[in-house]
């Protein structure tokens, strides 16, 4: 069901995110969309999604992660699969653009989403990602 994922860390100021994930830390950077979103790869498997933190997800507080899991098929397939395992998703969100996403949180509380990308979109984006 699951293909790949990422965590996504809210961050402040992007430039600079970018700037200490790549230069820094010397992970490669995957792809940017501007001051809304870039993924840095770890390694085989993970990668870290930068966002724009907001009034909903702090950045350096609690709320500032979310950890997101991509998959390879329709994410109403995949909600309905999970919530037969009893798992209680939050709303929904269609972006025409990136792709779909919802929500939900695990028995600790940490917020985890589900995407289904559009990957014509992420193709678009600056970097080389290799699509599995």
């Amino acid at each position: 069901m699951f293909s790949s994922g990422n965590v996504t860390v809210y961050v402040s100021n992007m430039d600079r995110a970018v700037r200490f994930y790549t230069e820094v830390l010397g992970l490669k950077l995957a792809y940017r969309f501007g001051d809304h979103w870039a993924s840095v790869e770890v390694g085989k498997g993970l990668t870290i999604g930068l966002h724009p933190a907001s009034a909903e997800n702090s950045a350096g507080r609690k709320g500032s992660m979310a950890i997101g899991l991509e998959l390879n098929g329709p994410i109403e397939d995949a909600m309905k699969t999970l919530g037969a395992k009893g798992l209680q998703f939050q709303g929904m969100v269609n972006d025409s653009k990136a792709g779909k996403f919802v929500g939900f949180l695990d028995p600790d509380g940490n917020q985890l989403y589900l995407a289904e990308l559009s990957w014509s979109h992420v193709n678009q984006g600056e970097g080389q990602y290799q699509h599995a």
